[in-house]
């Protein structure tokens, strides 16, 4: 199970929402501190998550989801609705970077995806879903303002009299409820390349699919590339650290020797110089 589907099935299936996508990310400028338990060092991964409720009306929602070194499971920090979402600032609109900025009414995020390839995914995947969602919302008001007319029309129909002679008393009315009536303002995409939020988007979504992919598959090898140079080094320094303990055993040993030799020679030299007085003696002593 990648750990898309876990995210989706540990924190938001449970919610009855569904996700949509879901990156990796970390913080482009440092925040300052936070008293939130994450650990001793604040070793921790953050994705950002686009999910959809399953219950009608349907709600667009953006969730920020931890989880913490040393352990398997998601933890769900904050999260917005699509009408909290004021911008999405794709920061370059010349080229794929992992840089984007997220602006609510209350925080404004600077981050830096894991490659440009998922940022580009979840941008384009979010422009998507927030047309969606306000064209249904667009659809539901008209519905709800044509059953409005239908059951005005109906009232007016079925009162009597005086009634009858006022017509443009609830026409009046209804317009001043349109005036007063303001609609929600939409998501603002800015920075963004035209290929993430046009319509022909969905061989730029396999290809980016596919990048992001090849670029998991090259952080993969790259960590095992450096796992395997890490277990060499170690087996490298153990073995360099057999030798030099084999070579300084082999100097303790020579060096022992070499001072046993200088004691032999120079012990010898001194029953030499005994010898060699005792015949100097016995030579004077015989030629008297």
């Amino acid at each position: 199970m990648n750990i898309q589907s876990a995210i989706n099935k540990e924190v938001f299936i449970p919610r009855d929402e569904r996700m949509l996508v879901a990156v990796e990310v970390r913080r482009r400028k440092k925040k300052r501190m936070s008293f939130l338990p994450t650990g001793a060092k604040g070793d921790y991964a953050t994705f950002i998550c686009v999910s959809v409720t399953n219950k009608r009306p349907h709600q667009l929602l953006i969730t920020k989801v931890k989880r913490f070194g040393g352990s398997s499971s998601f933890t769900r920090r904050s999260q917005w609705t699509v009408e909290q979402l004021r911008q999405v600032n794709g920061i370059n609109p010349n080229k794929d970077s992992p840089e984007f900025d997220l602006v609510f009414d209350n925080a404004v995020d600077q981050w830096v995806a894991s490659s440009s390839a998922d940022k580009c995914i979840f941008v384009q995947i979010l422009y998507h879903a927030c047309q969606t969602y306000w064209e249904g919302k667009a659809g539901s008001l008209g519905k709800a303002g044509r059953r409005g007319r239908a059951s005005q029309s109906a009232q007016r129909e079925a009162e009597p009299g005086p009634s009858d002679s006022s017509p443009g008393s609830a026409s009046k009315t209804l317009q001043a409820r349109r005036k007063s009536y303001v609609p929600p303002r939409h998501t603002e995409f800015v920075n963004c390349q035209s290929k993430l939020t046009g319509d022909a988007c969905t061989m730029n979504l396999v290809i980016y699919r596919c990048k992001a992919f090849l670029n998991r598959l090259k952080n993969i090898m790259v960590a095992n590339q450096s796992r395997s140079a890490a277990r060499g080094q170690r087996v490298t320094g153990s073995t360099m650290g057999n030798v030099v303990h084999r070579v300084n055993v082999a100097l303790g040993e020579r060096g022992d020797r070499l001072t046993h030799a200088e004691d032999k020679t120079v012990e010898l030299l001194h029953r030499a110089q005994q010898f060699a007085d005792t015949a100097h003696k016995l030579a004077l002593k015989y030629s008297k």
